[in-house]
């Protein structure tokens, strides 16, 4: 079973076959999460993915309208005109 050694920095190097597992390398966070199994104490570990569910949320106000940054300039300050009394 492998094994994992702490440094004196509290700094650890994973097992290749983990890090292939979890889908992680280099620069990636991992999430810690403590459990308990039939009593005892374990940890579980996963990787910390970004939560993209909300990619594409906006889509529909985007469609039909010019994203010429010129366009959206003129936009922005069309909605600053209309809240200002």
């Amino acid at each position: 079973m492998p094994t994992i050694a702490i440094t004196s920095k509290r700094q650890a190097t994973l097992p290749v076959d983990l890090c292939n597992a979890l889908g992680v390398g280099p620069g990636d966070r991992l999430r810690l999460e403590p459990r308990s199994i039939d009593g005892e104490s374990v940890w579980v570990i996963r990787a910390a993915r970004p939560d993209w569910s909300w990619y594409g949320a906006l889509s529909a106000y985007a469609m039909g309208a010019s994203h010429d940054l010129a366009d959206i300039h003129a936009s922005v300050e069309a909605a600053r005109a209309r809240r200002e009394p």
